[in-house]
């Protein structure tokens, strides 16, 4: 019986900077520590550190990325299989964006993440991973020049928000869908501007495109105009000459 990966033990442990293996692993995450509200009252005597350690996970991010230039964060599945027609095709986007003056952002791990990041170092371009720690960790893959770790899901969420013009988001599961609708959250209530979102995959992302407008548009939970805030492409350049024209470039 295969154990899902989400179960499985992991062989090594990311704590933001720190890094633990064997019987040094501790149980849960950084993130699960702080949402959790059960137990006794020890939280009001931590909370106030904890700030101190979210504080500095944004000092490190912005001091790390604050001299990147024009950057495309490219979100898709960590699933996704090496020399997969998905793969490849992350492989040719990262390559792109590189060519057409981008660096090349991502969430650092396997999959549609590390296709991406080799597309861009092959291109000679900036490769950049912002991980995350997890139960299950995964680790920066090895085509990314830059790397960040972080511990909060919501210091991760700025900074790939901050430090790119904008979105290309590749077939996902639910990590991709979080960060897909927290940009389109973001553009809708014009906390950023100018900032083009580009799903790729007609088919893959058809159905909820198609569910968008049928039933959420359709039973007036969003507008008709909401439908703009992204673009639908199955051809890497032409994703790549959206982001590029919503961007100036």
């Amino acid at each position: 019986m295969t154990i899902p990966e989400e179960e499985r033990t992991p062989d090594e442990q990311r704590l933001g900077p720190v890094l633990r293996r064997r019987d040094q692993i501790q149980a849960g995450t950084t993130d699960q520590r702080l949402l959790d509200t059960e137990g006794d009252a020890d939280w009001v005597h931590t909370d106030p550190w904890r700030v101190m350690r979210i504080q500095s996970e944004f000092v490190e991010g912005f001091g790390a990325l604050a001299e990147l230039p024009s950057a495309i964060s490219v979100f898709g599945s960590a699933r996704t299989v090496p020399g997969s027609p998905e793969y490849e095709v992350g492989t040719r986007l990262g390559r792109a964006l590189v060519e057409a003056g981008f660096a090349v952002i991502t969430g650092g791990g396997p999959g549609a993440m590390e296709a991406a990041n080799k597309g861009a170092r092959e291109a000679n371009g900036i490769s950049v991973g912002l991980g995350i720690e997890l139960p299950f960790e995964q680790g920066i893959n090895p085509h990314v020049d830059i790397g960040v770790n972080f511990r909060y899901f919501f210091v991760r969420k700025t900074m790939f928000v901050k430090y790119a013009q904008g979105f290309v988001v590749l077939p996902g599961g639910l990590g991709t869908l979080d960060e897909l609708f927290e940009a389109l959250t973001l553009v809708q209530t014009r906390k950023v501007t100018r900032f083009p979102i580009v799903l790729f995959g007609t088919e893959y992302w058809g159905g909820l495109v198609d569910w968008l407008r049928d039933t959420v548009i359709a039973q007036g939970k969003a507008s008709e105009r909401d439908l703009l805030l992204f673009h639908l492409t199955d051809d890497v350049d032409e994703a790549v000459a959206l982001v590029s024209k919503e961007t100036g470039r």
